[in-house]
């Protein structure tokens, strides 16, 4: 049976390392509100992975008191107002630096668990 992150606790705990990333990411594209970053994550992951409410909001609380994101009210639609958030230069260069820092820790991480034993 394959393990799903959602449920293996490792990693759960390395994908919640990388939230503020990963949001940042999802807003690369758009503006969007909450519901709309939560949804393109699941569904960028085929479900595999959700992000909780209450870490996707503690996410935007960080990325915005630290400058990556504004947020905005937008127009009232088909009931109450939904509050938006754009990343921003600033979210933009640190996103870029996440991922890069990333592809140089994936590529050190392949290569120790593909080394075996000292044989390539």
């Amino acid at each position: 049976m394959p393990s799903h992150p959602a449920s293996d606790p490792f990693a759960a705990d390395l994908l919640r390392g990388h939230t503020d990333t990963i949001v940042l990411g999802t807003l690369r594209r758009s503006d969007r509100y909450g519901y709309e970053v939560h949804k393109a994550i699941r569904d960028a992951t085929g479900g595999e992975y959700e992000i909780k409410e209450a870490t996707l909001y503690a996410s935007f609380r960080r990325l915005e008191r630290d400058g990556l994101v504004e947020s905005y009210w937008g127009d009232e639609t088909q009931g109450g107002r939904r509050k938006y958030y754009r990343i921003t230069d600033a979210g933009q260069a640190v996103y870029r630096r996440n991922v890069a820092d990333w592809r140089t820790t994936k590529q050190i991480i392949d290569t120790l668990l593909d080394h075996e034993g000292g044989r390539p």
